[in-house]
């Protein structure tokens, strides 16, 4: 009786260790099978080859915005082409009728050369004066300034404005710079969109070798046999093209008279105080004033003798009352103002590529990677090469229960990078959403070695 108690003992033993083992292997995540690595990979590839064409018809969209910023940028171009010209136009004229002026004027030659010479200290002594009191700093600066432009100056000039078509000249050549430099700009930023559209239109080939799901444009042919290389601005493709423009952004604009700032008698810059003159009509600034031929030249009301130039009589003329006169005031007028339109139409042409360029940064950084891939030389974007999960390590002196692993690790390649990635043990490898969740991570990883 004894021997048979025991004998169903031990059977009753074994029973329940085959049961824990039986219990044990239900519990535990199985590893794949070869067959499953190759579900996991049909599966991921199908999720990144669906990223690979959503990244190829953003940078299409590249493309598309540089094509029309580039209809808009012609326009404007063509407005400023029409602008120069009326400017150029404006400014013959102004320097015809000033040159017919002083032919008119030598006549009187000496008259007028004893007039400027007592005129000269009056003008110098009336606008430091003037300044001095209005000013915080630089009478000493603007009047050695000012002696400088007297010396330099004809006694008519005063009176026609003829510093003023020197200043115009000087800002149509500022003005023709800095398109010139636009114009270098915008031919990077193109380039570099070109260089990223080619490129990733090659990969759109070699992905898609069959029927494409998407339409490469039908002009990228062509495009691609006669684009030109990318400069080396652009050898790295993520590059921002933003910062092209920014220089731009940050200066004074426009800049014909008195918008850059000037250095006071210490170096500094003055404050731009704007004050009412004591005689005549119109404002002026203390930066006006340090410019000497927009400012000082404007206080000859101020002294008789200066007054007596615009008075003089040339062998019973007076030139400088005749209509000869308003004339070259009216055209120096018209050049002033198709000056200050070509700086406003600059302007926006600088706004709308600075615009152009952050929407082009923006799609770039979500996009550009795909073009990364030109020199892609698998076919395959996507294999997975095996999964580990590893399972927790257990407490001491606790009993062994069956858990969730910590973390499953996956070996993988996606396009020509190597890598592994681990994911949260909670989603185990044989969920249908585990093989998208492992290409999403390793296409992030991806793109972050490549951006």
């Amino acid at each position: 009786m004894l021997m048979m108690m025991l004998m169903m003992k031990k059977k009753g033993a074994k029973s329940l260790a085959v049961a824990a083992i039986l219990l044990a292997t239900v519990g535990a995540i199985v590893p794949p099978t070869k067959e499953d690595l190759n579900d996991m990979s049909v599966r991921g590839e199908k999720f990144v080859d669906a990223q690979v064409e959503n990244a190829v018809n953003g940078v299409k969209v590249m493309k598309e915005a540089m094509q029309k910023t580039e209809e808009g940028r012609q326009k404007l171009l063509e407005q400023l082409e029409e602008t120069r010209q009326q400017k150029e136009e404006a400014l013959r004229a102004a320097q015809e009728k000033e040159a017919e002026l002083e032919r008119q004027l030598d006549v009187c030659n000496e008259t007028t050369r004893s007039l400027w010479e007592e005129c000269k200290p009056c003008l110098r002594r009336s606008c430091v004066k003037f300044y001095s009191r209005t000013c915080s700093s630089g009478s000493g600066l603007v009047g050695r300034q000012l002696e400088e432009v007297l010396n330099r100056t004809s006694p008519f000039s005063i009176w026609i404005n003829g510093e003023k078509i020197s200043d115009l000249q000087r800002e149509g050549r500022r003005q023709n710079q800095e398109l010139r430099q636009l114009q270098d700009r915008y031919s990077v930023m193109a380039d570099g969109v070109d260089s990223v559209f080619s490129d990733s239109m090659k990969v759109a080939q070699h992905v898609h070798s069959g029927p494409l799901s998407f339409r490469v444009p039908s002009f990228f042919t062509t495009f691609y046999r006669r684009r030109r290389s990318a400069p080396p601005f652009f050898q790295d493709p993520f590059h921002s093209f933003q910062n092209l423009f920014s220089p731009f952004m940050n200066q004074n604009f426009p800049g014909s008279l008195d918008s850059a700032p000037d250095a006071g008698e210490d170096g500094e810059v003055n404050e731009d105080v704007v004050v009412t003159r004591p005689f005549g009509d119109g404002r002026m600034t203390c930066r006006e004033i340090r410019r000497n031929s927009a400012g000082c030249l404007r206080f000859k009301d101020e002294c008789e003798k200066c007054r007596a130039i615009e008075h003089v009589d040339c062998d019973g003329k007076r030139p400088l009352e005749a209509p000869l006169r308003r004339e070259l005031e009216e055209a120096t007028a018209a050049a002033e103002r198709f000056t200050r339109h070509y700086d406003d139409v600059l302007k926006e042409l600088e706004e709308k590529m600075f615009a152009t360029s952050s929407m082009l940064d923006l799609l770039n950084r979500q996009f550009g990677w795909v073009s990364s891939l030109a020199n892609n030389t698998r076919d395959s974007l996507f294999t997975v090469q095996g999964v580990t999960c590893k399972d927790p390590d257990p407490e001491p002196d606790q009993p062994s229960t069956v858990e969730e692993p910590t973390q499953t690790d996956v070996s993988l390649q996606i396009f020509d990078s190597p890598m592994n990635i681990s994911v949260p043990g909670n989603l185990p490898w044989t969920d249908p959403k585990f093989p998208e969740v492992v290409a999403q991570k390793a296409l992030d990883r991806y793109k972050e070695s490549s951006v």
